[in-house]
């Protein structure tokens, strides 16, 4: 039993022994297991982030975050780093591709009711002949920006008419719209910029705005033989009444009437687009459709139009309403007034149009109108042709089912345009 406690004690003693190295070799093998990385100090300083205070300046190690209400200093670059230059919100640009091209269009039944559910599966659209791939299509409503153009030019009656209907005006569009509201009568004016659809600044620039319209010229006032009293048949007795005396060169003329109905949607087109290019841009025209004298001429007004994605939508007021009196416009002599040039604007542009005579109708004119243009499909592509050459691109959307009109802008104008982000609640 001794001998058996004794062995066990040396085998112990033996076991430490063993485990236990040398000193020497202790030291060596504590040395062989590799130290931790140490920090390095020769990395650029790029600067540290104070939570609450966005970007601070260059600190060193041992310096401490600025506080929160201290303003944030441009950091500082490394050597091999460039710098970077930070901008404010207002003086960010965001540049769109003008290779994207948006068509809203309206599609209409035989009866002249539109037409719902469609899908880009039903829809083509071809540039220059040429069938282009649907990026984007969509049928939801879109915010307007309106310019309203109120014909000042009609008579007593006709502006009574017009006066009373547009009472009606602000209901036809949806609280989150903005309206500017121009007249015209010798030249364009502008009444309100742009303000909200609800707002009672509109409403105040519509009441004081109504204009009293002109006098009808008679019969008498035009020359021929009701132009004086003296005439017995045919025959002016006295030469003192004649249209023409002897040879003094006096001659009654009739007066000339200024319409200036160019002038005026150049002038809602200039103002419309300077507005974000996300709300779908409208003129809106309420007129007899009259033009004369104006310094713009209709084709190149066309021209700014389909250059900055503008829409000319109409209704029709005045003897120009009435069914039939607008087929004497074809014949339009040189050097006199155009009966109605509105038809160029709103074929051009896809525009909507509704001719209405009585008060109550132009009244339902307005949200029918406004409720068509809101509800417009929306197609969008990445045009093949060149980014920009100026150079007028015809367009042309089909629908693929039978007996539906479509109705959208022939083509455009490639201009090069830029996209401002504006604060929020512009519309005043």
């Amino acid at each position: 039993m001794k001998k058996s406690v004794l062995a066990a004690s040396l085998g112990v003693m033996m076991f430490g022994l063993q485990a236990q190295p040398p000193v020497g070799l202790g030291l060596q093998a504590q040395q062989a297991i590799p130290d931790a990385p140490k920090p390095q100090t020769n990395l650029p300083d790029l600067g540290r982030v104070t939570p609450g205070s966005g970007t601070s300046s260059t600190l060193d190690e041992d310096t401490t975050a600025a506080p929160a209400t201290a303003a944030p200093a441009q950091a500082q670059p490394a050597d091999d780093q460039p710098a970077v230059k930070t901008e404010s919100w207002h003086e960010f640009t965001l540049h769109v591709p003008v290779n994207f091209v948006e068509i809203p269009f309206t599609v209409k039944d035989s009866k002249g009711q539109l037409v719902p559910g469609l899908t880009a599966n039903d829809v083509r659209v071809y540039e220059n002949g040429l069938l282009q791939h649907i990026w984007h299509f969509t049928s939801d409503a879109a915010p307007l920006s309106v310019a309203m153009v109120i014909d000042q030019t009609m008579t007593h009656d006709e502006m009574d008419r017009l006066n009373t209907s547009l009472e009606a005006l602000q209901s036809a569009f949806a609280p989150y719209d903005e309206v500017a509201y121009f007249t015209y009568n010798n030249g364009p004016k502008l009444v309100t910029d742009f303000t909200g659809a609800q707002s009672a600044r509109l409403t105040q620039a519509i009441e004081q705005s109504k204009g009293g319209g002109r006098d009808a010229l008679l019969a008498g006032s035009l020359g021929g033989p009701m132009a004086s009293t003296n005439v017995i048949n045919d025959q002016n007795f006295d030469p003192n009444t004649a249209p023409q005396r002897g040879n003094s060169g006096m001659q009654l003329t009739q007066p000339r009437e200024i319409h200036a109905l160019n002038d005026a949607i150049l002038t809602a087109a200039i103002a419309l687009s300077k507005r974000p290019i996300d709300h779908r841009r409208v003129i809106y025209v309420v007129s007899d459709g009259k033009e004369y004298g104006s310094v713009a001429k209709t084709k190149d007004v066309i021209h700014y139009l389909q250059a900055n994605q503008i829409q000319v939508d109409v209704t029709l007021v005045g003897e120009s309403a009435v069914p039939g009196l607008g087929f004497i416009d074809r014949f339009h002599l040189p050097l006199t007034m155009h009966d109605d040039v509105l038809p160029q604007y709103w074929q051009a542009t896809g525009g909507v149009v509704d001719s209405e005579f009585r008060t109550k109708e132009i009244e339902k004119s307005f949200a029918k109108v406004a409720a068509e243009v809101r509800n417009q499909y929306t197609l969008g592509y990445y045009t093949h042709e060149p980014f920009v050459d100026g150079k007028y691109r015809p367009v042309e959307v089909v629908v693929l089912r039978p007996n539906l009109t479509v109705i959208a802008k022939k083509g455009y104008y490639p201009e090069a345009m830029e996209l401002t982000p504006r604060p929020s609640g512009a519309a005043q």
